[in-house]
């Protein structure tokens, strides 16, 4: 587990002069639980093309995509040298942001031992960061222009009804959109991330292959449930979902990212990209020694390369909100 650059969290109001440290093995044991925590939240960043946070470059940061070559099936001359040809990339740029929050406890972080208090608050906030980091590239990802409506039977949002729920027809009408863009898989699979309250309804399928029955359980996806029709599904509860806008504004509706390679960049939370800050008792303006904090920092971005390369169905649920209550 590669761990992070930890300092001293200091608000406006507070100085950084201190006596007070934190020894290297807790600053490591702090560092590691807030990104094992964080890193069990992060479903939508595990597929994204990952790139390191620029050092002294600004705030912005540049992903390439390169794009194919064409096909070449004229015939060679012999003794000829044909001209060859030159990759052609795409740039993209985006502006990182920095994100962060901390909790403060008192008089209870013990310089001696490892703190079960200060532990449990250092999983609190690593979650937090986890859920924030993966619903700001959640957002990002959602707003991609290629969306399929259910089964393609209606061509708007405002459109789907409590009947158009997820099918394996809709997954089948996703997968071939891809293919006929000539996106490749992952490996040999494309991903799908799902709400549960939609796998429920995908689920139900004969063809369904739950990841208990994998032949192979290596290299299993955080979340992943299962599979059809090649494609490997993840499930999260922080799933794309608009509230009320469906028919008649009583249908809330989901959405479902069938994603191939390519698809979306992030960028990396190890390397300061996500930090763990730590404030002992006794640092900065703490002259009785009553306040501790512990929090995070994270360095984020999201940005689509390819919108041909995700698919968006959008449906209803057997549990909808409006239909179940």
């Amino acid at each position: 587990m590669m761990t992070m650059n930890l300092t001293l969290f200091a608000e406006a109001n507070l100085n950084t002069n201190t006596t007070a440290e934190l020894t290297a093995e807790m600053k490591t044991y702090y560092d590691t639980t807030l990104l094992e925590t964080a890193e069990a939240n992060l479903v939508h960043n595990q597929f994204g093309m990952k790139k390191p946070i620029p050092k002294n470059r600004g705030k912005m940061i540049e992903f390439r995509c390169f794009d194919d070559l064409p096909k070449k099936t004229d015939k060679l001359t012999e003794g000829v040298t044909p001209d060859g040809k030159k990759l052609s990339v795409t740039t993209l740029t985006a502006e990182i942001g920095q994100y962060g929050d901390y909790v403060a406890v008192s008089d209870m972080l013990d310089m001696t031992a490892i703190d079960p208090i200060i532990v449990q608050a250092t999983k609190k906030i690593g979650k937090q960061a986890g859920l924030t980091v993966d619903t700001l590239t959640r957002d990002a990802i959602a707003a991609g222009t290629q969306v399929q409506y259910a089964e393609g039977q209606v061509s708007a949002r405002n459109e789907i009804t409590a009947d158009h729920k997820m099918t394996i027809d809709a997954v089948r009408h996703a997968v071939r959109t891809l293919k006929n863009n000539n996106i490749d898989p992952f490996d040999t699979s494309y991903v799908g991330i799902i709400h549960p309250d939609v796998a429920y309804d995908l689920m139900s399928d004969p063809k369904w292959v739950n990841v208990k029955t994998y032949s192979d359980p290596e290299g299993i996806y955080l979340g992943e449930i299962g599979k059809i029709e090649n494609v490997r599904f993840v499930e999260t509860t922080e799933a794309k979902k608009f509230i009320n806008e469906g028919t008649g504004s009583s249908i809330d509706v989901y959405s479902t990212l069938i994603i191939g390679d390519g698809a979306y960049g992030v960028t990396e939370i190890e390397g300061g990209g996500l930090e763990t800050i730590v404030k002992p008792l006794g640092a900065g303006n703490d002259p009785l020694n009553q306040r501790a904090t512990i929090g995070w920092k994270a360095t984020h971005v999201a940005k689509i390369l390819n919108e041909k390369a995700m698919v968006r169905i959008e449906t209803a649920s057997t549990f909808n909100d409006h239909v179940k209550n």
